[in-house]
């Protein structure tokens, strides 16, 4: 995904069932700030999100799994960001969440005003207008590898 300028939001995405997909996220350009919201049914965690800058530099890669939203914002001009997926790209399962939802409470590093989004992240609605796909199974997520 490639952003031109800095303060491009993305978000917040995901694919529904029967096409939910995690995500390996990695920057190859620039930085951005990086964002998971849990839209996960019942979950104790639902609404809450974790967010990470992420750097071609450093390298650092964030894991969002299947029954997440996920956004960025690039933090610089010219950012290129990579994701290893582990479903196919299926436009019509795909949907979203107001990236701007004062219930998530997202603090993005720039300011409204300053925003550049698609006209597809304009129409999402926000969580509480959420139906969720996705339920909580009372499993705790577990890293990737060996146990």
């Amino acid at each position: 995904s490639y952003s031109a300028r800095r303060g491009t939001v993305r978000g917040l995405h995901f694919q529904v069932p029967p096409h939910g997909q995690g995500k390996l996220v990695r920057v190859l350009r620039g930085r951005i700030y990086d964002v998971a919201v849990d839209i996960r049914r019942g979950s104790p965690t639902f609404g809450r999100f974790v967010a990470a800058e992420l750097t071609a530099e450093r390298g650092e890669q964030l894991w969002i799994p299947v029954g997440f939203a996920h956004g960025f914002c690039t933090l610089d001009d010219d950012c290129d960001v990579a994701y290893k997926v582990t479903d196919f790209y299926a436009p019509a399962c795909e949907g979203g969440i107001a990236f701007d939802d004062p219930q998530i409470g997202i603090p993005w590093p720039v300011e409204r005003a300053d925003v550049s989004l698609s006209d597809k992240d304009t129409t999402y609605p926000r969580l509480a207008a959420f139906e969720s796909p996705f339920a909580y199974d009372g499993e705790p997520l577990r890293a990737l590898g060996p146990a």
